[in-house]
């Protein structure tokens, strides 16, 4: 029977989920609400960066990403931070859909599914 390791666990989610050699990442945003999607999109990512690394991965072992943004007029802005953040040639597979936020200063969340290194 196949481990599963909970890292930061609570009682309604773990922040890292490790099996058979998969990661899953639970929903990230941004460091500041109060700031633009750029800045969103960024801090999201950073902390992406930092979660993979803590479960034994990296941005090129990223098997699919779920983004949800609020509002398809950030899409643009969204992708040109995701788009300079993915290594060239390691593109997961991808979903964007618009979404209403858990809080209304929220503009973009992702979930990510990874593999270890």
């Amino acid at each position: 029977m196949a481990t599963i390791e909970r890292i930061e666990g609570g009682s309604r989610m773990s922040r890292i989920v490790k099996h058979n050699g998969t990661i899953y990442l639970c929903g990230q945003v941004g460091a500041d609400a109060n700031t633009g999607i750029t800045e969103q999109t960024e801090t999201m990512l950073e902390k992406v960066k930092t979660l993979l690394e803590q479960a034994g991965s990296d941005k090129e072992h990223i098997l699919s990403a779920t983004i949800y943004i609020r509002d398809m007029k950030d899409f643009s802005a969204m992708n040109a931070v995701w788009d300079a953040w993915v290594p060239e040639g390691f593109a997961p597979a991808r979903a964007c859909v618009e979404a209403r936020m858990a809080r209304a200063e929220l503009l973009v969340e992702v979930s990510v599914v990874a593999a270890e290194k």
